[in-house]
């Protein structure tokens, strides 16, 4: 019971700081963002995304074999690419105890890959990524979570609306969707502490697709964008991924486009499209991908489909990553997949 009021007495004290860190100096001091921003405009103007995947979350950059070059942000731009998403593992780089301060180096880090995004013309999305210590024990690192927002969100106050910020990505395990829906308003009244007018993405639990979705309840806040990340048939996307039991045995599985594939991809594009509606949001596809070992054609062929879906609805889109194993282009070869590529930049609504 102790613990417990501990664990509230310090919320409630990092609330009040987030409170007078909007008005007292200090990096989140200036919000450069004064006016109301029309989340539907933002949608818009993400477009054509993509994941640098495998790289700042990542137990330390570099450990997934992803390195982030500044050539990157370049090519990315010239390819026809809109808008990027950066996954960042920030719990791996904080202080054990309270005020769990975020590594500066890290941070600066961070600070690095936004200036190359915004450098080159991309729209940013940061995330909260691999919190896995959240998902194990909600209760125990709410305290923690919200610090990390408090900090992130300070730092980059004085940022442009072409910076957004994802509040956590695919929550799951003991992190449920009720306990979601919970924690999700504190962790935007905190954000929103410094950052009144910034687009914020929010994903639903159960690893954020859409049987989640449709248990998400909807924090009061006039500036959110939905995310939704999609890997179905699981099957194919995730044929020969070691990470995944069994899926040797799903080798050679093919994605053909056939009616019957197609109509199962927009039978779970339409339950998003009708659940968005009902309640006037924005929809990203903030994740989606086949992975290296299934065959190139498919691999274009699938998400050529993903992509036309999303832009009949105006979806924006983030495809599932750019140099790893579900990447489209090799930095050691520094080639591309073509297929995949075209299929990701101009794939065309019907």
């Amino acid at each position: 019971m102790k613990t417990k009021f501990l664990l509230f007495g310090f919320v409630c004290a990092l609330l009040i700081a987030c409170t007078d860190s909007s008005t007292t100096s200090g990096e989140g001091a200036t919000n450069a963002i004064t006016a109301v921003v029309d989340p539907f405009e933002q949608n818009a103007r993400l477009g054509r995304g993509i994941n640098l995947g495998n790289s700042l979350e990542a137990p330390s950059e570099g450990d997934w074999s992803v390195t982030l070059h500044e050539e990157y942000f370049r090519l990315i731009k010239e390819k026809g690419f809109d808008s990027v998403r950066i996954p960042v593992r920030w719990s791996a780089h904080t202080s054990d105890t309270a005020p769990f301060t975020i590594d500066e180096h890290f941070f600066e880090r961070v600070d690095w890959a936004i200036e190359q995004s915004l450098k080159n013309d991309l729209m940013v999305i940061i995330n909260v990524h691999h919190y896995m210590e959240i998902f194990d024990d909600p209760a125990a690192e709410e305290a923690k979570f919200l610090s990390l927002w408090q900090q992130i969100a300070s730092r980059y106050a004085n940022q442009s609306s072409d910076l957004i910020f994802e509040v956590l990505n695919e929550p799951h395990h003991e992190l449920t969707a009720a306990r979601w829906n919970k924690l999700l308003p504190k962790a935007i009244n905190v954000i929103r502490a410094t950052n009144p007018h910034r687009t914020l993405f929010i994903g639903a639990a159960e690893w954020g697709g859409v049987p989640g979705l449709l248990k998400l309840a909807i924090p009061d806040d006039d500036n959110l964008i939905v995310t939704v990340h999609y890997y179905e048939p699981f099957k194919f996307t995730h044929q020969g991924a070691g990470w995944v039991e069994d899926a040797d045995e799903w080798l050679g599985t093919e994605w053909t486009g056939t009616p019957e594939q197609v109509d199962a991809i927009r039978e779970h594009f339409q339950t998003i499209v009708d659940w968005a509606e009902a309640r006037n949001l924005p929809v990203n596809i903030g994740e989606f991908g086949a992975y290296s070992k299934a065959d190139s054609a498919s691999r274009a062929k699938w998400s050529s489909e993903v992509v036309r879906f999303a832009l009949e609805n105006e979806m924006s889109y983030h495809y599932w990553e750019f140099a790893s194993g579900f990447g489209i282009y090799n930095p050691r070869t520094e080639q591309w997949d073509t297929q995949l590529l075209n299929a990701l930049v101009n794939t065309q609504a019907n």
